[in-house]
Formats: structure tokens, sequence, C-alpha cells
């Protein structure tokens, strides 16, 4: 059983470097008290949502914003929507980066609406390797007989 004592240490250690560091915030702590034994994967459910929808709006905001006439108001919807799954797992950064963002759609700056773009991917692809691994070593707790400890 040690070395699931090792891998809780870890897990916490990591965990609270997340939180720490900006990544996620209390919302990512709410989803993991929706999970029960009734449902076990919820939460790998939800973050493997967020990651395939966030790929989705990432092409789409590339598109939109490489066009010959640029809708901002379009962008901007795609924006919100991400800003609003990044808030429903947690992840912070990137939730902050779409704040930003979203105010160069509306002063339609191209070149700020660029940046930003470069930068909330640059979040989304930090938080989801991160998320990976946090559920890797959920994983492996619970491979080797363990439960995964709540962060309060």
């Amino acid at each position: 059983m040690e070395i699931v004592g090792q891998l809780q240490k870890q897990y916490v250690d990591f965990i609270n470097s997340l939180f720490r560091e900006g990544y996620l915030d209390d919302q990512y702590v709410q989803l993991q008290k929706l999970q029960d034994d009734s449902n076990p994967e919820f939460v790998v459910e939800v973050v493997s949502i967020f990651f395939e929808d966030s790929e989705k709006l990432l092409n789409d905001l590339a598109s939109s914003i490489q066009q010959q006439v640029v809708d901002f108001k379009k962008v901007d919807g795609y924006v919100h929507q991400f800003k609003g799954s990044s808030s429903s797992v947690g992840a912070q950064r990137v939730k902050n980066a779409c704040v930003a963002f979203r105010n160069f759609c509306e002063e339609k700056n191209l070149d700020g609406c660029s940046r930003f773009l470069n930068l909330v991917k640059q979040e989304f692809y930090l938080v989801k390797n991160k998320l990976e691994t946090l559920l890797r070593l959920e994983q492996q707790i619970l491979q080797a007989g363990g439960t995964v400890p709540l962060i309060e």
C-alpha cells in the first residue's frame, strides 16, 4: 500500500500546484464533487468533452480570423463559448485569456485578436497537458487499489 500513499501525495502536490499557479480554480473541485459511484467517470467525461470542443473552437477561431473580412461578432461568439466551457471545468487561465481576447473583438482589433488567439491556444494546451497528467495520476491511484484524495 506504500505505492498508493506515494501516488496520493504526488496527486495532492500536483493538484495544489495547479491551483497555486492559476491553471485551475474552484470549479474543478465542484466537478469532482459531482462524481460518485453511480458515475465514476464523470470528471474524465466532462474534461474529454472540453478537450474536443476546445479543439473545434480553436480551429473555428483561427479560420475566422484569417478571413479576408473578419466578422468580429462571430469571433467574439466563439471566444464567449470558449470562455464558458473553460470556466465550466475550472480552466482559469484559459478563461482569463478569453476575457482579454473578447476586448479585442469589441474593438475590432485584428492584431490583438491574433495575439490573443495564440495566447488562448498556448493556455489551452498547457492546461490540457496538466489535466491529462492529473487524470493519469487518478487512474494510477485507482488501479493500485486506492482512492483519489478530495481537495477542499
